[in-house]
């Protein structure tokens, strides 16, 4: 089906091009120069063979783009979000607040734990083998873990669990939830790659993952990026928990 567009605005000074349309589903259509420059092109991250680009001045957004902020959940799939620890480009960095996972607990390892026993992790499963080869490209990947007093068992686990992840080469760092909560941390878990973008993290009343979230509002990332450096800062080695 074919959609209806109208036209929000047009450069004058141009011979009325490049010009900006809105379309009936709440999208935007741009006419105007192609970018052809291979040199150019090469510098658009994750371009398709099905995609273009084109020039727009910075007059025609500021005077015709929309005003108001409509915020519009963009949801990626899991393998997406799989595909983000290895194509970023130099860090990963994630909060964890939750007292439980119930991906966690449907795993040998925690009945190990349950059980009393000592939890035997395997060092050269796949997840361990790509954070190894991830880290050796100088990539770092770090964690906040915050901790209830007393920690859950969920929080018990990845406590011990912390042992695998500095073996794969992240570093992981504890944070008490009263101190958390002084500091106004989200409550929500998150990744920040490459200090840009953001994975929010969507959990149901049954502490299973739901979905990701990717946030690359400025002005959201930025508050991500505030709450990394405050947990950072006061939280300590998860050793000394």
């Amino acid at each position: 089906m074919t959609r209806r567009l109208s036209k929000v605005g047009t450069n004058s000074g141009n011979n009325g091009c490049p010009t900006l349309y809105e379309s009936e589903g709440g999208t935007y259509i741009v006419q105007g120069d192609r970018v052809t420059d291979p040199a150019e092109l090469a510098q658009l991250d994750n371009l398709t063979p099905n995609e273009g680009a084109v020039t727009v001045p910075r007059e025609l957004l500021a005077n015709f783009g929309p005003k108001e902020p409509v915020h519009v959940p963009q949801f990626i799939s899991f393998a997406e979000f799989d595909g983000m620890f290895t194509t970023l480009k130099h860090s990963a960095w994630r909060l964890e607040t939750r007292r439980r996972y119930a991906s966690d607990e449907a795993t040998d390892t925690y009945r190990q734990f349950a059980a009393g026993e000592a939890v035997d992790w395997d060092l050269d499963d796949p997840w361990c083998v790509e954070r190894r080869e991830q880290v050796a490209l100088g990539k770092r990947f770090e964690r906040v873990r915050i901790l209830d007093e007393p920690a859950t068992p969920g929080q018990r686990y990845l406590l011990d669990n912390a042992r695998r992840n500095e073996a794969a080469g992240e570093t992981i760092r504890v944070l008490p939830r009263g101190q958390a909560n002084e500091l106004r941390l989200p409550s929500q878990d998150f990744w920040i790659f490459d200090a840009r973008v953001v994975a929010l993290l969507h959990f149901d009343h049954g502490d299973a993952m739901t979905g990701v979230e990717l946030i690359t509002n400025p002005v959201a990332v930025i508050r991500c990026l505030q709450a990394r450096e405050a947990a950072w800062h006061h939280a300590r080695p998860y050793k000394q928990a």
